[in-house]
């Protein structure tokens, strides 16, 4: 079985895998001999350091701002010559009720849901090609209401149906697609959350595995959708919250 998580060859593109749960994902393909690129919002490798939740080594950069379509498009191809696995880890939220506004709101949304349309679509070819497969890190928002982040919960339940539409759109052409579900994982996103001992406890208290689930779990999810064990499964996304949704 080991030999499935074998991606030595392979070319991995992790869109926002410059920390957090992306970069947990990025660096499991490069530890089983992947070639990995990231896409991150700052300017050089330089500017990320541990504390931001991030290591880099061995990992190709480039700067895209995927809230942005010109960005999209003039980013430079990661490999010269095609593209296995890409991975959608990108994620936006805004606190406050800031995405009651529209401004906000379709900020939150152009992160979390177009520029996955975007991206897979440029890179559709050449994942056809080598019959590749697309992974996009969404959310267990997309199954329960958030209470003040209106864009961050539409967003991601848009991205749970976009999975299963392009699944279906290009099955026919040997792309899967799939995507992953996780509850509180600590990152540099849900600091907000993990850094108030009160909000902390209360959402420990809602996880029936009293526990907050881990970067290297997820990763683990995203090696098996993109590995030959998950060779006939297409559309789906896997909720890996603790039992959180139950």
């Amino acid at each position: 079985m080991s030999g499935e998580l074998d991606f030595s060859g392979k070319r991995v593109l992790v869109v926002g895998g410059s920390s957090g749960i992306g970069n947990g994902i990025a660096q499991a393909f490069r530890a089983r001999g992947a070639q990995v690129h990231v896409w991150g919002t700052r300017a050089s490798v330089a500017d990320y350091s541990a504390d931001d939740g991030s290591d880099l080594e061995g990992l190709g950069y480039s700067q895209v701002d995927v809230s942005d379509p010109a960005s999209i498009a003039d980013a430079p191809d990661p490999f010269v010559n095609g593209l296995d696995v890409l991975v959608h880890s990108q994620g936006a939220v805004l606190y406050k009720r800031q995405e009651f506004q529209r401004e906000h709101f379709d900020k939150v949304v152009a992160v979390n849901l177009s520029s996955v349309l975007q991206i897979s679509e440029r890179f559709h070819e050449a994942l056809a090609a080598g019959q590749g497969s697309i992974i996009v890190v969404s959310s267990i928002g997309a199954f329960k209401a958030t209470l003040a982040n209106p864009a961050y919960a539409s967003s991601k339940a848009g991205a749970v149906q976009l999975v299963r539409t392009l699944a279906l759109a290009w099955a026919g052409e040997g792309v899967r697609v799939n995507g992953i579900a996780p509850s509180l994982v600590e990152t540099k996103m849900t600091k907000v959350t993990m850094d108030h001992p009160e909000r902390r406890e209360k959402a420990l208290s809602k996880i029936p595995l009293h526990r907050f689930g881990t970067i290297e779990e997820m990763a683990g999810v995203a090696l098996f959708l993109a590995s030959p064990l998950a060779g006939f499964v297409t559309g789906q996304t896997i909720v890996a919250d603790g039992g959180v949704t139950l």
